[in-house]
Formats: C-alpha cells, sequence, structure tokens
C-alpha cells in the first residue's frame, strides 16, 4: 500500500521574470522558528553557503534586507520577510485539507489499480487534528482509506444518502447540544446507526499571545476595535457560534468580520496570527500551533457515524483497533484541548443523546418514515 503526500508550494517571480526557489520561504521560516541561521540550515538540511545564496538572491529581488543578523543576537526576519513566512503559512492551513483528500483519493486509485478485491474504507468528515492524526495511523496500519473532507452537515447527508461507510461530526455538550443535533436530525437513523466517538476537544476564541486587546468572551466581539475572523457558512463552527451568539442576544452583524470565512481552523488561526484579524473562533489546537492565546468556550464531542452493520465488518473491525489503542490515543491526547479517552467507543444514538431522542422521532416523521 502507498502513502502519498501532496504539499502547498509557491513561486517567487520579479516583474523581470526572475525567479527564486521554493526554499527560500523554507529557509525564512525556519529562522523564524529557530532564530539562528544555522539552526535553519540543520532544520531544512541546506548548506550553509546554499543558504546565505538564497538569502543574497532573496535581498536582490526585493531591493531590502530579508534577514537581520547581529553577533550574539543571532538572526531575525525583517517585517517583509515575515509577511512571506505568514503567507505561507496561511497557504498551508488553508490548502492542506483539500490536497490530504486529494493525496487520499490518488491512493485509492493506486490501491484500487494493484489490487481491485481490497475493500476501501469511504469516509467523509469534518477537518480537524484528531482525523488528521487518525488518517495518519490508517496509512501506518495499512488500511485503505477514501477520505474527503467536508461540512459535518455534508458528511451526514453523505452517509444517509450511503455515498460514504463513516461520516465525521461534532456535537456541543451541554447548553448547545440539542439545538445542534436539531441541525442533523433529518439524516440521522437510531435504529440502523451506530456512533463510534473519536474524542472531545475545546472550541473558544483565538487571541494573540498575551491578549494585548484583552478579550474576555464573546460579548466582547462586537467591539469596534476588535477584527474577527470566522469559519466558512455551512461549517458546523460557524453553526455553533450563530447559536451561542443568539443565545447571548449577539447581533452577528455588530461582529466587524462576521462575514469573513476560512475553511480550517488552522487558517483561522494563520488569520490571526498573521494580523489580519484580532479574534477568532476554532479549536485549541490550531491555536496553540500559531502561538494564540486560547479562551475555552465550549466542549464538543466528535463522532463517527455508520451503519450499524457496518460494525462487524473486517474493515471497521480494524478501525476500532486502531481507535482504542493507546498509542493512537496518546497521540491525540497530546493535541491542546482533545481528549481520546472515549476513543473506539460504540453507542447507539439514544445512549450518546438521552435527552435528545424526540428530535430523532421528528426527524423520522420528516422522511416520511412510520
Amino acid at each position: 500500500m502507498f502513502s502519498l503526500s501532496i504539499k502547498p508550494q509557491w513561486q517567487l517571480q520579479s516583474r523581470d521574470g526572475r525567479q527564486l526557489l521554493p526554499r527560500l520561504v523554507e529557509l525564512l521560516a525556519a529562522i523564524h522558528e529557530s532564530g539562528a541561521l544555522a539552526l535553519a540550515c540543520r532544520k531544512t538540511g541546506l548548506s550553509y553557503r546554499y543558504a546565505w545564496g538564497l538569502l543574497r538572491d532573496g535581498d536582490a529581488l526585493f531591493g531590502t534586507p530579508l534577514v537581520v543578523m547581529a553577533r550574539g543576537r543571532g538572526a531575525t526576519l525583517s517585517p517583509l520577510a515575515e509577511k512571506l513566512v505568514w503567507a505561507d503559512r496561511r497557504i498551508s492551513a488553508r490548502l492542506t485539507p483539500l490536497l490530504d483528500s486529494l493525496a487520499s483519493e490518488l491512493e485509492v486509485e493506486l490501491q484500487r489499480a494493484l489490487s481491485a478485491t481490497q475493500p476501501i474504507l469511504r469516509m467523509q468528515a469534518s477537518h480537524g487534528f484528531a482525523v488528521e492524526t487518525l488518517r495518519e495511523w490508517f496509512s501506518r496500519a495499512q488500511i485503505p482509506l477514501d477520505l474527503k473532507y467536508c461540512t459535518s452537515f455534508e458528511a451526514v447527508a453523505a452517509l444517509s444518502q450511503s455515498t460514504c461507510d463513516v461520516a465525521g461530526f461534532h456535537v456541543a455538550i451541554g447548553d448547545y447540544e440539542r439545538a445542534t443535533l436539531q441541525a442533523f436530525a433529518r439524516w440521522i437513523r437510531p435504529k440502523s446507526h451506530r456512533l463510534l466517538h473519536l474524542a472531545t476537544r475545546r472550541q473558544g476564541i483565538m487571541l494573540a499571545a498575551g491578549n494585548p486587546k484583552q478579550v474576555g468572551g464573546l460579548a466582547d466581539l462586537t467591539r469596534s476595535d476588535l477584527r474577527f475572523v470566522n469559519r466558512q457558512p455551512g461549517s458546523a463552527t460557524r453553526y455553533l457560534l450563530d447559536l451561542m451568539l443568539e443565545h447571548h442576544d449577539i447581533d452577528p452583524q455588530q461582529i466587524r468580520g462576521h462575514d469573513n470565512g476560512e475553511f480550517t481552523h488552522a487558517a483561522v488561526a494563520a488569520y490571526v496570527a498573521s494580523d489580519m484579524a484580532d479574534v477568532g473562533f476554532g479549536v485549541e489546537t490550531a491555536a496553540k500551533r500559531f502561538g494564540l492565546d486560547f479562551l475555552p468556550i465550549v466542549g464538543e464531542r466528535y463522532f463517527f457515524l455508520c451503519e450499524a452493520r457496518f460494525l462487524d465488518s473486517p474493515l471497521m473491525l480494524r478501525v476500532i483497533e486502531t481507535l482504542h489503542s493507546d498509542s493512537f490515543r496518546l497521540a491525540v491526547n497530546s493535541l491542546p484541548g482533545y481528549d481520546a479517552s472515549d476513543s473506539g467507543r460504540i453507542q447507539t444514538v439514544d445512549e450518546a443523546f438521552p435527552s435528545s431522542a424526540s428530535l430523532f422521532n421528528v426527524g423520522r416523521r420528516e422522511r416520511g418514515s412510520p
């Protein structure tokens, strides 16, 4: 079985056609993280001489130094170089889920070309860091996976239409659970569907390090001095945020940037970290990876939904075994804000949501079911 990865890459080109190798941005990012050219060379695998050549070419192209070297103080990036690094990180945050889905699709094509008989797990799921980790574990365990990242609503709808085997979606814990579930009820069949736990996680407000704007909660989002970046329309995270705003009588139109949307939690974090916004809403792991402060607001459970009969298939038994493994749980628990204690636990819909059974009865009536 092949493991395929696709990474975004961009070229810098001047008006006269001069180009810089993509490794310049990679080198600048390593200098930004390490604070020293020698350490950056080791991290990128570039020779010191070659790295100096890249920096000289970059200085000549832009007409200004990209790195400031100071004896005893290492290396620091110029404001222009920092913008290049943050642009690269935003590109990666936006495109990585799309490229991972494409890589999974290509892996499946290769697998089918080599063995038409081996079953392949068709998964549609809301993007998240635990799902990213699971994809890595499936690759190690050689579990063939056809993964498509989409919204939680699209994933659950796809399962109801039998266009995937497993649907990954997340539901708020506590006050907003019932309202969140109501949006899924039309597609969930309590008698024939089962829930497989992946993890719990925290969602909240992402802030610049040190919280310089002194943001204390959702009510502050309407302040005129705050620029907000949201998730895209149709995402379950945006739906959850709007539920909370409604609960607190906060008018979304008073939030500067509420209509701005990014497609991943990491892209929201990159937007804030690059000072294009002051606050965003998303999961804690994304905030921490971009050096941001995080104000937790609500917990969520992330589930995989599937047909009950599918749980006994050889392929799904391997999936459950992976979710139960100590190594996988340890990896997920290392993600800030995640808890994999219940990973691999199987429940009926009524067991997972005992106070919301009436929602699914309404959903069945709307579908014309008995």
